[in-house]
């Protein structure tokens, strides 16, 4: 069984030569306890293309020390990580394999490089005896195991902060350490340091990115951000972390929405397929999130009562409702992952990266044409809510402001897409597009409110129950969607003064 925390750790370059400094000087620290030396042997594993360590990931088997086992860890920020450990065996645990699987697709993983390393620890501990953090200094030995029989050897000094410990607690440390000569390493990780200095030298050699510089340049940096972003968040989804969900379906729907957009950049009759597959993919991970939504509303709307308004079991039966419509929600977002459909999800989009389908307007300087792909997608926003405004209140108006929704998300996103070629003007008119996004999905989610709540008045009824408390939050919820209505021609109004226009 895999577990996980969370690793915030600094790196130091050090000699052979280099002396630590008085630790019990450091700001907070009551004691310092020499734990000895140990002898860690550890094997890293990766794709032979280097898949894991182009995502900044690090696989590996250790033994030695306290802690031998299994080892995946996830970048989480700078100096940040979460590491996932499972018991020591032979073969690559398979809670490790699903966590790296949107990475590795159908890959083999195998031995890349192995760190045997002579770690000699001290623990910086408080008044109250508690552990602050592990200094070690490590003599790594690293021995390249794929392409090609290359070693090296440094050493370097690793604090790790306690569990639960204050992170500017790392800063009073590196404050003593820079006193005493020692800076930062310029390598993020052991792993990272051995596969540059074991490299081939062709390998060494890369040449520079330059600059996205034609239409093409910058959507399909776009594109390549999103899609990052789809695969980043894949293990987060599977460890079932707050929000990842949200933004993994919001990465899948820009990236849907680009493809649309940009349709004179890149080919539809490539890309038409691939966002099929996008819809797909975000209907599935919509399950748990909008239930989620629909939960929070709910119980928000209902926390805002007096007590005297709420009659019956109103909060047990709402609580059963949630429960029975998100029973198994997860472990079905999890089988969807796992799924062969996902996995040719992922490999298209690596073809659509590899080999994208370049229309002729995509060699043309960005300006012009993206601004133009911008104002079509904000002209299609303004018909939408022309039409519904033009009908009378009710399901038809209901219906057609919830298109003009969806308009909305895909002019918001295609400006912020042209952002970076476009400037303030864009960044402006997403800013504003937002905003209308944001009215137009608050009523949208007191219409699905109002649907949930009359089916929760039904079965209160049907079961004795008072469902006087059902009407009045039902009540609630039809005067947020008529004042939604009522601030939505302001706000365009603002919209459309930032229009793009080419």
């Amino acid at each position: 069984m895999a577990d996980s925390k969370r690793e915030i750790e600094r790196k130091y370059e050090a000699t052979g030569t280099t002396r630590l400094p008085d630790l019990g000087r450091v700001a907070g620290v009551a004691a310092v306890e020499h734990r000895g030396v140990m002898e860690l042997d550890a094997v890293y594993y990766d794709t032979e293309d280097f898949r894991l360590a182009a995502g900044s990931l690090t696989l590996r088997r250790r033994t030695g020390g306290d802690d031998a086992g299994w080892h995946l860890k996830l970048p989480v920020a700078s100096g940040i990580r979460d590491e996932i450990g499972a018991p020591l065996s032979d073969t690559l645990p398979p809670a490790l394999a699903a966590l790296i699987r949107s990475r590795v697709r159908d890959a083999a993983v195998v031995p890349v490089v192995r760190l045997r390393s002579a770690r000699d620890v001290h623990l910086l501990s408080g008044a109250d005896g508690a552990p602050l953090a592990e200094l070690s200094v490590d003599e790594v030995r690293a021995e390249r195991l794929h392409g090609g029989r290359r070693s090296t050897a440094w050493t370097e000094i690793e604090v790790e902060l306690a569990d639960d410990g204050d992170p500017a607690f790392l800063d009073a440390v590196e404050k003593r350490l820079r006193k005493g000569g020692i800076r930062p390493s310029a390598s993020p990780s052991k792993l990272s340091r051995a596969l540059a200095e074991t490299a081939p030298k062709r390998e060494r050699r890369r040449e520079p990115v330059a600059p996205p510089g034609t239409a093409g340049d910058h959507v399909l940096a776009y594109v390549r951000r999103q899609v990052t972003a789809i695969v980043a968040l894949d293990p987060a989804v599977r460890r079932g972390l707050p929000d990842s969900v949200h933004r993994m379906r919001v990465a899948t729907r820009r990236l849907r929405s680009a493809l649309r957009t940009y349709r004179k950049v890149l080919d539809r009759s490539v890309t038409g397929p691939v966002g099929d597959e996008l819809k797909w993919l975000a209907g599935e991970l919509g399950v748990d999130r909008d239930q989620e939504v629909l939960d929070a509303r709910l119980l928000a709307r209902l926390d805002a009562l007096p007590r005297t308004l709420v009659l019956g079991p109103v909060r047990a039966r709402l609580k059963v409702w949630s429960v029975a419509r998100r029973s198994g929600s997860r472990r079905r977002t999890v089988a969807v992952l796992d799924g062969a459909r996902y996995l040719a999800l992922l490999h298209a989009l690596d073809t659509l990266l590899a080999d994208p389908p370049l229309l002729p307007a995509a060699a043309a300087p960005p300006g012009k044409v993206l601004a133009r792909a911008v104002h079509k997608d904000h002209r299609r926003l303004a018909a939408r809510i022309g039409r519904a405004a033009a009908l009378p209140p009710g399901p038809d108006r209901d219906l057609a402001l919830h298109d003009a929704r969806k308009a909305a998300k895909r002019a918001r996103y295609a400006a912020e897409a042209a952002r970076p070629a476009l400037g303030k003007p864009a960044r402006k008119s997403a800013k504003r597009l937002k905003a209308v996004q944001s009215v137009l999905g608050d009523h949208q989610d007191s219409v699905v409110a109002r649907d949930a709540l009359r089916v929760l008045a039904v079965q209160a009824h049907a079961a004795g129950e008072a469902s006087f408390t059902w009407g009045l939050l039902y009540g609630r919820e039809e005067a947020t969607a008529r004042a939604r209505e009522r601030e939505l021609p302001g706000v365009w109004a603002k919209a459309s003064r930032a229009e793009i226009r080419p």
